[in-house]
C-alpha cells in the first residue's frame, strides 16, 4: 500500500507540472534555491516545471515497476529520495516558511506545511526503496507492501 500511495502522491502532482498554475506555484520556491535557482536562467518557468513533471511522473512508474523489475524500482525510490530532499531544502531557503503572524518559524506558514510533509515521503521513498532491494539481494520480487 505504502508503495502505491507514493507512486500515485508523485504521478499525481507531477502530471500537475504540466500547468501554467503550478509552474507558478514552484516558482518562488525554485527561485529562492542556492541549488535549484539557477534552473530559471537556462530554462523557463513552464519549461523546468514541465521537465519536472515528466521526471516524477516517470519516477512513479518505476516505483511501481518492482513486481516485476525490482532493480527499476530501487532506482525510481532513490530518485524519490533526491526528489523529496530537494523539497525539504526549500524549508530553508524560501521566505515566509514561518508563520509571521504566529512568531515565525518553527511555526509553519502554509508554505511551511506544504513543505514539511516531505519528511514523511521521503521516509517512505526510503521504505520502497529497501524493499526493492530486498527483493533484488533475495530473487524475489514479492512483498506485502
Amino acid at each position: 500500500m505504502a508503495r502505491y500511495g507514493l507512486a500515485l502522491v508523485i504521478g499525481w502532482i507531477g502530471v500537475c507540472k504540466f500547468y501554467p498554475y503550478e509552474a507558478h506555484n514552484i516558482e518562488p520556491l525554485v527561485a529562492n534555491s542556492p541549488f535549484m535557482g539557477w534552473l530559471y536562467t537556462v530554462f523557463s518557468v513552464q519549461t523546468f516545471s514541465t521537465m519536472l513533471g515528466v521526471l516524477e511522473i516517470v519516477t512513479a512508474l518505476l516505483i511501481i515497476a518492482k513486481p516485476k523489475f525490482p532493480a527499476l524500482s530501487a532506482f525510481g525510490s532513490a530518485v524519490a529520495v533526491l526528489l523529496f530532499a530537494s523539497t525539504l531544502s526549500f524549508l530553508f531557503t524560501t521566505p515566509g516558511v514561518g508563520e509571521p503572524s504566529a512568531g515565525g518559524f518553527p511555526l509553519l506558514s502554509m508554505t511551511g506545511q506544504f513543505l514539511i510533509k516531505d519528511v514523511v515521503l521521503i521516509g517512505v521513498s526510503v521504505l520502497t526503496l529497501a524493499d526493492s532491494i530486498g527483493a533484488i539481494v533475495h530473487g524475489t520480487a514479492q512483498s506485502p507492501k
